[in-house]
């Protein structure tokens, strides 16, 4: 049993999680609208521009592991609020930074706090809630993450629009502060025994996962066979080859490997990498497509894109109700990868200008994933490890995201350029920036039917890996 104490309200410690968890999505969408405002302002483009988001990203991905299975050891409400108030700081030095090196170093900051902030705030939520109440708690986790991803561009554009982009940045501290004054409500709780942190294992897993993320970044732009991008692959390798040894040896390790063993929480864990596939790809790409081949403007591709966006906000709710009304987990989660997989065949299909059946679909697919997966997978493991397997869910969220965009980019590139021959050219198509509505349309075409037959194959896997054990 995990050492606890009561929080003071159980609705107020949904609330103080739930800001927490609204201002991680929107501080990606919120920076990617604000780059190009930000490379005016602060005259800097290229690289030094696109580390604004990829430091972010980076630490995100690279902490989340570490900062879970630290909330175990020392407590969870302690790590949500060191996560939060760095989120906050860094927010706070983004909005104030005048040079861009100032402002990447801010984002990393940032990007750490974020994987406190996820990874405990689960685990709060895990060792809170019981029965229907968690799988409740969970859903309105979902419908917040489906509200970051729907309304963070809408919202950081107005506020670019009328106060300029720092204002992006000191909204996102505003609203943390207001979670970490509600924290005094929230009850405490860790693994039962004091334990050493797993100080080799940490460093090994953040560096390694680190080098990695770096390489998959530089692989768009420097050539995935290019000899620097495979020093860095290489060199990730071998450090997560030891993490792996060294886990197996720890007495206290980061990173439980028998949670990994476990196939039906392995196959929740990867519900996650399904969703990137099946969804964050079409956010990050489908306005590009709209505006390149149907000449949508930034307006009118955002607004389309609330058709994709809205049954986010409205199915995680419904897939909370379909689980305590008796439909079986395994049903639902294979339901939810179903349909992102075929909504991405769907719109390889059509040249409509506005898909919006395949769209609602692939949106509905991921609000049920959103709304189920991670309380399900909470829900497997013990109440002392809450934190270590919140961690891992999120790890395999985070990374997964920097990985398959990265490769999806590069290979939609790589079609466009197959088709033109000019590579100058095939980017600023890629980009939208040059019409060739034939030569991006056929790319994308083809780049959405094998996500839907990567996405689908996942769903099969995750069906069979969630069979009932004999035992």
């Amino acid at each position: 049993m995990a050492i606890q104490t009561r929080p003071r309200s159980s609705t107020l410690t949904l609330t103080v999680v739930l800001l927490g968890f609204l201002v991680v999505p929107m501080s990606i969408s919120g920076a990617a609208v604000a780059l190009p405002g930000i490379g005016a302002d602060l005259r800097t483009a290229g690289a030094p521009l696109q580390w604004v988001m990829n430091a972010y990203n980076l630490t995100f991905a690279s902490f989340t592991l570490v900062a879970g299975s630290l909330a175990d050891l020392v407590g969870r409400r302690r790590v949500f609020a060191a996560g939060a108030a760095m989120f906050a700081a860094g927010s706070v030095a983004a909005a104030f930074a005048g040079e861009i090196w100032l402002l990447d170093s801010a984002r990393a900051l940032s990007g750490v706090g974020a994987a406190g902030v996820m990874a405990s705030g689960a685990a709060i939520l895990a060792t809170t809630f019981d029965g229907q109440a968690r799988t409740r708690a969970f859903a309105l986790l979902g419908t917040v993450a489906g509200v970051g991803l729907a309304l963070g561009p809408t919202i950081s554009g107005w506020l670019v629009g009328g106060l300029g982009w720092r204002a992006i940045f000191v909204s996102h501290a505003l609203v943390l502060v207001v979670s970490l004054l509600g924290l005094p409500f929230v009850g405490e709780s860790r693994a039962p025994r004091r334990q050493k942190v797993d100080v080799r294992g940490a460093l090994t897993f953040v560096t390694g996962l680190a080098v990695l993320t770096i390489a998959v970044v530089q692989g768009p732009q420097s050539g995935w066979t290019s000899p620097g991008v495979l020093t860095l692959a290489g060199a990730a390798a071998v450090l997560l080859g030891a993490f792996v040894v060294t886990e197996r040896r720890s007495p206290h390790p980061v990173l439980d490997l028998t949670l990994v063993r476990d196939r039906r929480f392995l196959a929740l864990s990867l519900l996650p990498v399904a969703t990137t596939f099946g969804m964050v790809t079409l956010l990050t790409y489908l306005p590009t497509y709209f505006a390149g081949v149907h000449g949508a403007t930034p307006q009118q591709a955002g607004l389309w894109m609330l058709v994709l966006t809205t049954p986010v906000l409205l199915t995680p709710p419904a897939g909370g109700w379909l689980l305590n009304r008796g439909v079986s987990p395994r049903t639902l989660v294979t339901a939810a990868v179903v349909m992102l997989g075929a909504g991405n065949a769907w719109l390889a299909t059509t040249e409509a200008a506005l898909p919006a059946v395949p769209m609602l679909l692939a949106g509905a697919g991921a609000g049920l994933a959103f709304g189920v997966g991670d309380g399900l997978a909470m829900s497997m493991v013990a109440p002392e490890r809450a934190g270590m397997a919140a961690g891992l869910v999120n790890t395999m969220r985070i990374g997964s995201e920097a990985i398959v965009i990265a490769v999806y980019g590069s290979a939609l590139v790589s079609l466009v350029q197959a088709d033109v021959g000019d590579p100058e050219l095939a980017d600023r198509i890629a980009a939208g920036t040059s019409a060739a509505p034939e030569q991006f349309t056929g790319a994308f075409h083809l780049v959405l039917w094998a996500v839907a037959l990567i996405t689908l194959a996942m769903a099969a896997g995750i069906h069979t890996m969630l069979r009932p054990s004999r035992a």
